[in-house]
């Protein structure tokens, strides 16, 4: 088994060099998918793949980071970690499930330290029908001039504007007019896209591949940026379905019940185009059940701020100091990785226990 700490990386080429070498470790054939563009340092980017099982395992787990880029830090540190875990490979091994990991989503995201994919698009914001009308969200329409003002830091009559909009429609309005999603504004926050992206096309192509022979479907998806320091919230990640919530409930919720975006008990507003949309279109057979596992970092309002600063310095390029652009990415990366050896043990840990559980809940079903 390898030390906590070291399943983790300060970049995304080094989680990457990490991934593929605990994968040879462990015996599986990692299968990349590579990125159109390369990264921050000029390395190559891609969506890597392996499988821990049998292709025609009647039941699956699906193990995925970096959804949001920079998010990453954290869940390729799972990911390497699970690899070089031999209880858990044995767990799942012996009960039959096979364990599909799919290695950093969004890579050009994690590598530049951004959330948004390479067309600024937020992934899990993309999966939407885009023949159809999309989502409007008038109230993130009024926000915008003001969370992306000419200047950066804000002045203090833009902070007082923004203060004046939470306080009239209260900070639960503020983030879900925030984080809902937008498809008015290509350079704004929670870009949805107008098509599909590089990532929603490479993750269908995945699961066309590994996952539609599956009878049981279960699926983590790591990420950062919600709650309370370390703490890991499980994020109810299916359709409005009462059948999946309880199924959820009974494999996840012993000790924290599973959350959810249609009841209002999640830290995560209602949100439009998300990723396991994917799953009932690609594999409509499958009985499905799934969590975002979500870790806090900082306060709300400070990683909003974070990702304001750092949008704000893609909008205005060039504007930024070296300085500031280095303090701005800085900030970024804080927003979503602690980078203690605490709190990757509360990464770990929890991200081990849920795990555990969808291997025994997918034998059980």
């Amino acid at each position: 088994m390898i030390d906590v700490a070291a399943a983790f990386s300060p970049s995304y080429a080094q989680a990457r060099q990490k991934f593929l070498q605990a994968c040879m470790a462990a015996g599986l054939r990692a299968q990349a998918h590579v990125h159109p563009l390369k990264g921050r340092d000029g390395e190559a980017l891609a969506m890597d793949v392996a499988l821990d099982g049998a292709a025609d395992a009647r039941h699956l787990l699906i193990l995925t980071s970096a959804c949001h880029g920079v998010e990453g830090h954290c869940g390729s540190g799972v990911q390497v970690f699970a690899l070089h875990d031999e209880e858990w490979r044995q767990k799942a091994r012996e009960a039959g499930v096979a364990v599909l990991y799919v290695h950093a989503l969004n890579p050009h995201g994690f590598s530049h330290r951004r959330r948004v994919t390479h067309e600024n698009v937020d992934l899990n914001r993309n999966f939407l029908d885009f023949a159809q009308p999309l989502p409007a969200n008038p109230a993130y329409a009024e926000l915008h001039e003001l969370l992306l003002p000419p200047a950066w830091p804000p002045t203090a009559e833009n902070q007082a504007a923004i203060d004046a909009w939470m306080a009239a429609h209260g900070i639960k309005a503020y983030q879900a007019a925030v984080t809902a999603g937008q498809y008015q504004f290509p350079d704004g926050l929670f870009f949805g896209g107008h098509s599909p992206t590089w990532s929603n096309q490479t993750f269908r192509r995945v699961l066309r591949e590994h996952a539609q022979h599956a009878q049981g479907l279960a699926w983590i998806d790591l990420h950062t940026g919600l709650g309370p320091n370390g703490h890991g919230e499980r994020i109810f990640a299916c359709k409005d379905d009462k059948a999946a919530y309880a199924r959820a409930n009974a494999w996840w919720g012993a000790e924290h019940a599973v959350t959810s975006i249609y009841d209002g008990s999640s830290t995560s507003a209602l949100l439009n185009g998300l990723m396991w949309n994917s799953i009932y279109e690609e594999c409509p057979k499958a009985e499905f059940t799934a969590i975002a596992l979500e870790y806090g970092t900082l306060p709300m309002l400070e990683v909003t701020d974070a990702l304001r600063a750092d949008h704000w310095m893609h909008k205005y390029p060039g504007k930024a100091s070296p300085e500031l652009a280095a303090s701005i990415r800085e900030k970024m990366l804080e927003a979503f990785y602690t980078d203690t050896d605490a709190w990757k043990g509360q990464i770990i840990s929890q991200a081990r226990q849920a795990m555990f559980q969808a291997v025994e809940g997918l034998t059980r079903a």
